[in-house]
């Protein structure tokens, strides 16, 4: 069991003793150890266990049923706690904006024991008769819980992908590798995936008998050409079946319908005969349109740009040159300043851009102006040291209420740049979120906008916003926008950035890493880069050392 599994199982227990109402006291105790175990840098599982209770934040009463966990894989008070729990109770968790108190009025209260029951009775207008549930309330919770059941069975990218090897080995063992294909939404690298698809060169009459097992994957569909199964942990597995031309049968179900339709209509006449296997290149060349990868394959637009269009090379995950946007432990992150130089000089990166929380973020040990004048002191004297690699002194300023930045311009103007964003007060309208974000664009202190809409991938929407009116004034102000590669982010959405290029608006692919293991999440933001086709030099991270430096001195604006 590993610190984030710990942590959750801390967390959960918290959050169940304060919608049973017990000692509140015990209950933030247990929320507190779960926060300081997920932000360990090593693995309580590697702790000898008589240390476990010396660790910060901790202590013995915690050791104890952290080393329970370790030793049984489970924690006897909150089995007892979920037993003792509706089901539908606990679910209601997952509900953004109620809660374990609110909790407690819905369930013993209401009698409401369930999301669906929740829905309905705000759909009744009941809710806002409780105290602490006004109408405002009632409406954002109903938002929430439609987008949650929309969601609902969604995956993001990075769960998705950890399973595909070996779901792709299990088939191949059962149909041979030349008969299975991986293809679809993850093929195209969606940031969020609702079914795995795979083409498998077989019949369903040749298929189904080998699902036949002592547990065995769940039929929920079968087609002609397809088998729809839900696998053991969730997550539903389409097998695109029949026999035929694999190339045709690829080109035809990896990209989107969109894409295909586009594509059969503008070029009726395509043999499919002539491609063969899983290239299909000449598809195109009998086309006379340049190659669009399968990642791009979303639209018909797509082909209209092919049509007029070379592509150059789009940018690959080795094109990055530098970490920007990263927390240390000075702010919310695991790691010291100089272990995380010294992991990105080990991974290859010429900089590290240093972005810890401004000072509103007090949750996250966010800085003062007595802090960041000693954080640039110990960052010079890191620098002394680093032979051609070189530590940025930036800060993540949080865009406060009326769009300004965080600091006063004397203390702004002593980063070499500065990363602004959104924190606080998320549900809020479209027109006071764009007066947040283009009072901080004009700001001349603002070099990167970051994580433009606030939003988290099956979790929460994020505020709404004009994303023209924002990338023109990126554009008129010199601002880069990130593209925040955290696999739970990726914002800017990929399907504004081609506008952002036509505006020769810089993107910045940065992880937002709190951790080493965060500078790993860049890869997942050069897949949502490629699907809008920017290439390296349209990346500011792309830059190196030189050419990075050199833009910042170009862009200053004070």
């Amino acid at each position: 069991m590993d610190n984030y599994q710990i942590a959750e199982n801390f967390s959960l227990l918290s959050k169940l003793m304060d919608i049973h109402g017990e000692n509140s006291f015990k209950a933030k105790t247990y929320a507190i150890a779960a926060y300081h175990v997920e932000n360990l840098p090593e693995q309580l599982s590697n702790t000898p266990v008589e240390k476990i209770s010396s660790i910060k934040g901790i202590g013995e009463s915690t050791g104890k049923k952290i080393i329970e966990l370790l030793q049984t894989g489970e924690l006897t008070l909150l089995k007892e706690m979920i037993n003792k729990t509706p089901t539908g109770v606990i679910e209601l968790l997952n509900i953004k904006g109620i809660g374990p108190k609110k909790i407690n009025t819905i369930w013993k209260e209401m009698e409401i024991e369930s999301v669906g029951e929740l829905l309905y009775a705000c759909q009744e207008n009941r809710l806002k008769l409780y105290k602490g549930f006004g109408e405002k309330t009632q409406q954002n919770i109903i938002d929430t819980i439609e987008y949650y059941l929309h969601n609902k069975g969604s995956y993001l990218y990075n769960q998705v992908e950890v399973v595909v090897p070996q779901i792709a080995a299990y088939l191949e063992k059962l149909f041979l590798p030349e008969n299975v294909f991986i293809t679809g939404a993850f093929k195209r690298q969606l940031e969020t995936i609702d079914e795995l698809d795979f083409v498998v060169n077989s019949t369903n009459e040749l298929i189904k008998p080998k699902f036949v097992s002592a547990n065995p994957p769940e039929l929920l569909e079968e087609k002609p050409d397809s088998l729809l199964y839900k696998l053991l942990n969730g997550l539903r597995l389409r097998l695109l079946t029949g026999t035929g031309n694999i190339a045709e049968r690829l080109f035809k179900t990896s990209g989107s319908k969109e894409f295909v339709e586009a594509f059969v209509s503008n070029f009726p006449k395509t043999d499919f005969s002539k491609s063969s296997g899983t290239d299909d290149k000449a598809l195109f060349s009998q086309a006379n349109i340049s190659y669009i990868p399968v990642f791009a394959r979303e639209s018909a637009t797509i082909i209209e740009k092919a049509k007029a269009t070379s592509f150059t090379e789009v940018i690959q995950p080795g094109d990055i040159k530098g970490i920007i946007h990263s927390h240390s432990n000075w702010s919310d992150g695991s790691y010291t300043v100089e272990d995380m130089a010294n992991a990105a000089i080990e991974k290859g990166f010429e900089y590290l851009v240093l972005s810890d929380h401004s000072k509103s973020a007090f949750y996250a040990q966010g800085l003062n102006e007595e802090r960041i004048a000693t954080q640039h002191q110990y960052i010079n004297e890191l620098n002394a040291k680093l032979n051609g690699f070189k530590i940025f002194k930036s800060i993540e300023s949080d865009i406060l209420n009326d769009g300004s930045l965080d600091y006063s311009n004397s203390i702004l103007s002593t980063f070499d740049l500065v990363i602004a964003s959104v924190h606080s007060n998320l549900k809020m309208s479209e027109e006071k979120a764009m007066m947040r974000l283009l009072n901080a664009i004009e700001n001349p202190y603002t070099t990167i906008l970051g994580h433009m809409t606030g939003r988290l991938l099956l979790s929460r929407k994020g505020y709404p916003v004009d994303h023209k009116k924002i990338i023109d004034a990126c554009a008129a102000n010199h601002v880069a926008i990130e593209l925040n590669a955290h696999p739970s982010r990726l914002d800017i959405d990929w399907r504004h950035i081609d506008y952002a290029l036509e505006k020769n608006v810089l993107i910045s692919i940065d992880p937002d890493a709190h951790n080493i293991e965060g500078f790993d999440d860049i890869r997942y933001g050069v897949f949502a880069a490629q699907k809008a086709m920017v290439t390296k030099e349209q990346n500011l991270s792309s830059y190196g050392l030189k050419e990075f430096e050199a833009y910042l001195n170009k862009v200053k604006r004070f």
